[in-house]
């Protein structure tokens, strides 16, 4: 396979939070040929607002965001749950990248969700609505790539076990070759 890009959507925008490492550990231990790019900045980019957002004038936030995602081969969320659903900052990035609508830069893009919780539930119902309202935004989710990993009994940053199977989301991603990934 050539190289793959892949552009990592962090949910958490604090420096040490497990997510943001769990990313990390997984760029920094990606297969040979595969790049990971945590994209950064989510916390600088505005609520979405229809107008803010004009073909020549978009808020540079936005407008990097957008360039990163569209130049990258596939698109997963590392991200936490905040009350039972996923972060404001995730769900506002997923709203500027789904505009324009039908050639927003995550549309036919493989898109996958992975991440840890301290609630046994809650990373479940986050990481479902991220992948619906990525998919919604034209994404091609990849269903066996959603892992939901409790942090209740286990240490995920050093848990072989789920170390592996994150991994593998990854690797199953970047394989990912369906129709519509194409696009």
């Amino acid at each position: 396979m050539s190289d793959t890009r892949v552009a990592v959507l962090v949910g958490s925008l604090r420096a040490d939070s497990v997510n943001r490492r769990l990313a990390e550990l997984l760029r920094d231990q990606a297969p040979s040929g595969v790049t990971l790019d945590l994209v950064d900045g989510l916390g600088e980019l505005p609520f979405y607002n229809e107008d803010l957002d004009h073909d020549t004038d978009v808020p540079r936030a936005a407008a990097a965001l957008r360039e990163r995602v569209a130049g990258a081969d596939r698109v997963p969320a590392v991200t936490p749950e905040y009350n039972g659903t996923m972060p404001a900052v995730l769900n506002n990035a997923i709203d500027w990248l789904s505009r324009p609508y039908g050639q927003g830069a995550l549309v036919g893009k493989p898109f996958g969700v992975v991440g840890a919780t301290p609630t046994p539930y809650g990373g479940k119902w986050a990481h479902a609505d991220a992948a619906r309202s990525a998919g919604i935004a034209g994404a091609v989710v990849v269903e066996d790539v959603t892992v939901s990993q409790s942090a209740i009994d286990v240490d995920v940053l050093t848990d072989p076990q789920v170390l592996t199977t994150l991994h593998d989301a990854v690797s199953r991603l970047v394989e990912y070759a369906g129709a519509t990934a194409a696009a």
